[in-house]
């Protein structure tokens, strides 16, 4: 028998642009879901500190200090902020996925959007940097690597997890399932504004979502959880209050979902999106099996001999050292999942 279990998908806002305020409210929550009998629990995209909608809004050149307040208040994956909520996962038992943006370590501008899986245990077991920032998040963050492409054994199942628009890569989602998935996180912004609202062609980031989790779960026939962001007053009028003109977009913008998928793509209950809330789904891994029946793509659905797919899940760091032992850190490390390094293989 695959496990059961309650998830619970978190849908809020953090403090905007304040990672050690964040990291309360998210602790905050982590025991609220906890409480109510949660053993996985999942935040948004960039959680920690926020999701960069400025760079959406202006021009480049006039928004330095916020990419400046953006780089200072992001986290390092071995620092306090990631520390404490290891420590809140271990003592409640419950795994976490949560967004970040991470600081290197090796500059004070460079910064990715990233996500960790944390175990019951505390440990970090995958972690993950959005392999394409999409759009205008090229002005903030840096590309990440194949590092993070892993399913990971969990007290729930085998996690998988993808970023906001990595959802829509079928490469990046094939090398999920290839491993096993059996439940997939994706994680997005509160808002993407692409153009102005009174254009009939603007982006509607829920209709999105929902296509292409949908499309992952019929597909890999898992389970998903879709948490997103919420646009909250205080980060609303913090921007506004920069440039008036603004307003109207980040009024006019459609609101990203929160929401649970079955193994057929189908919606589990409800969904959130205009108030902040916890979302919970009871889940059953069994029922990933009959769907397999008719699409396996990892097993007899597919063509072995014509499709050859290789994911290389080195962790890309800026130089080597030949004349240091080795050092073990966030950039070189295997980020505390217990393996090396490697080029994986996978479709065989």
């Amino acid at each position: 028998m695959l496990p059961r279990f309650k998830a619970a998908a978190v849908h809020a806002a953090p403090v905007f642009l304040d990672r050690a305020a964040t990291t309360k409210k998210a602790i905050s929550l982590i025991r609220e879901a906890a409480a109510a009998g949660a053993a996985l629990v999942a935040f948004p995209e960039t959680y920690i500190p926020a999701f960069p909608m400025w760079a959406a809004l202006w021009a480049p050149i006039d928004n330095h200090d916020l990419f400046v307040q953006m780089a200072d208040q992001s986290v390092l994956v071995d620092g306090p902020e990631v520390k404490a909520i290891r420590d809140e996962a271990r003592a409640l038992g419950i795994v976490v996925s949560i967004g970040i943006s991470e600081k290197s370590p090796a500059s004070v501008g460079c910064i990715w959007n990233s996500n960790l899986l944390i175990g019951e245990d505390g440990s970090i077991l995958n972690h993950h940097r959005k392999l394409v920032p999409t759009f205008y998040e090229k002005l903030i963050w840096s590309g990440g690597d194949g590092a993070g492409l892993r399913v990971v054994d969990t007290q729930v199942g085998r996690v998988g997890q993808l970023i906001c628009g990595e959802n829509t890569n079928p490469l990046a989602r094939y090398a999920l399932m290839a491993q096993g998935e059996q439940f997939h996180i994706s994680s997005w912004p509160p808002i993407w504004p692409t153009r102005r609202p009174d254009d009939n062609a603007t982006y509607h980031i829920a209709a999105a979502t929902r296509i292409r989790v949908s499309a992952h779960c019929f597909e890999a026939k898992v389970f998903g959880l879709a948490t997103a962001g919420v646009l909250d007053k205080a980060a609303r009028d913090t921007l506004v209050a920069r440039d008036p003109s603004v307003a109207a977009v980040l009024d006019g913008t459609p609101r990203a979902t929160t929401f649970f998928l079955d193994p057929t793509g189908e919606q589990i209950g409800e969904a959130l999106c205009e108030d902040e809330g916890i979302l919970y789904a009871d889940i059953d891994l069994n029922k990933c099996v009959e769907p397999k029946q008719f699409h396996d793509v990892v097993g007899y659905y597919n063509r072995f001999d014509v499709f050859d797919v290789d994911i290389n899940r080195r962790r890309l760091s800026p130089a080597r050292f030949s004349n240091d032992q080795p050092v073990t850190t966030p950039d070189n490390a295997a980020d505390d999942i217990g393996s090396a390094p490697q080029m994986a293989r996978i479709g065989f």
